[in-house]
Formats: structure tokens, C-alpha cells, sequence
């Protein structure tokens, strides 16, 4: 994994996380969500990396 790749996840999952933060103290749904769904992009993409540096 790139260490650019890994950045570029990295700060979306911690976007996500406070997208979601922010709509829990806001009680807004859609940042919530928003939050939820980076956060598992972030996730994902990193597991997609981690499998191609296995396979190298």
C-alpha cells in the first residue's frame, strides 16, 4: 500500500467520523449518514490495499 493511498483513506475515515460526530451533536440525520458512509469507504479501500500487498 502506497503511503499516499493510506493517507488518502486515513483522512477519509476520520472525515467520517466527524461528519458523524457533528450530526449526533446537531441531531442531523444526513451528516450522520454522510459520516457512516465515509467512514466505511475509508475502511474498504484500506482492506482492497492491504489484499493487493498480499498478493505482491
Amino acid at each position: 500500500m502506497s503511503a499516499d493511498d493510506k493517507i488518502e483513506n486515513k483522512g477519509q475515515e476520520l472525515k467520517g467520523k466527524a461528519k458523524e460526530a457533528l450530526g449526533d451533536a446537531t441531531d442531523n440525520k444526513e451528516w450522520k449518514a454522510e459520516g457512516k458512509k465515509d467512514k466505511a469507504a475509508g475502511n474498504l479501500k484500506n482492506a482492497g490495499e492491504k489484499i493487493k500487498d498480499a498478493f505482491k
